[in-house]
């Protein structure tokens, strides 16, 4: 496939891409009312272990929840997207990174920052920065794409990253009610260090296939970041709230392998090796 400006060619038909999106569409409103609902729980659930701390019966609670979506949706996120998807395309794949950007790992230690946000709050605070990171992302993408920088331009893909960054929006603000509720500071920028390099990268990319690569980086981030999270989150909410962005986060990811050509084909069970370490927080 090429990918020099102004030849570059989707490599499935419009009408595709438009269904794809569509169904990725859908399915996100379908989970609007459980995300809403999850992070409400996780609202009170945090107050309720401030004021009390946790006790035997929540904890049971949080290893239920957790073994629930690891036997389910953390097996099953990317069978999702592909249900999504279809599998009609059976193009090469291509290779290769977006430069500049990050290549972070998760760990265990919520160390790093100011220490503003702390405990679950932090990886709340961790997935409000990324879905926000995500959405400048497609933002200076429709803005150079606007532009004429990126060539051209599918309809079907402007409306894709059109969509995909309303329902980033969508989870960053379902997030940011979790902090209000908490007492703390909405997070409306991208305060991570890894940040610079992600601008860098946006401001290098000439076409539709260096756009499609980082963003595909930034989604395969934020959906094994949410993975990350229901192995470390102490509360319920916060299990169940991750579990349900997480195979959404999954379809985008899985949409962007078909711009770029490629099949995506599903692991058995979505990594951790991506994610994103609650150390790049810079508040």
């Amino acid at each position: 496939m090429s990918s020099s400006r102004g030849s570059w060619e989707l490599p499935i038909s419009e009408g595709e891409m438009s269904r794809l999106t569509g169904e990725m569409d859908e399915a996100h409103r379908a989970t609007l009312p459980v995300m809403a609902a999850s992070a409400r729980d996780l609202s009170t659930e945090l107050k309720d272990l401030e004021a009390s701390g946790p006790d035997p019966v929540h904890e049971e609670r949080v290893h239920v929840a957790r073994r629930r979506f690891l036997a389910g949706a953390g097996a099953s996120a990317a069978m999702l997207a592909l249900a999504a998807c279809g599998g009609k395309s059976d193009t090469s794949p291509t290779g290769g990174s977006a430069s500049g950007s990050p290549s972070t790992g998760a760990s265990a230690s919520s160390s790093g920052g100011a220490g503003k946000y702390t405990g679950d709050l932090k990886v709340v605070a961790l997935a409000v920065a990324l879905e926000n990171q995500a959405v400048a992302a497609y933002q200076a993408a429709l803005k150079a794409a606007n532009a004429g920088k990126l060539g051209k331009v599918p309809p079907a893909v402007a409306t894709f990253i059109q969509t995909a960054m309303a329902q980033h929006k969508d989870h960053a603000n379902a997030w940011n009610g979790v902090l209000s509720s908490a007492g703390k500071p909405k997070i409306t920028g991208v305060p991570l260090s890894s940040q610079p390099a992600v601008t860098k990268a946006l401001g290098q990319v000439k076409d539709v296939t260096g756009v499609a690569k980082l963003a595909l980086q930034l989604e395969d981030q934020a959906t094994e970041t949410y993975v990350f999270a229901t192995f470390n989150v102490k509360s319920m909410g916060g299990v169940n709230t991750a579990a349900t962005i997480a195979p959404v986060e999954a379809m985008h990811a899985a949409i962007l392998h078909y711009v770029l050509g490629q099949y995506p084909v599903p692991d058995a069970f979505i990594g951790t090796k991506k994610a994103a370490s609650p150390s790049l927080l810079t508040v």
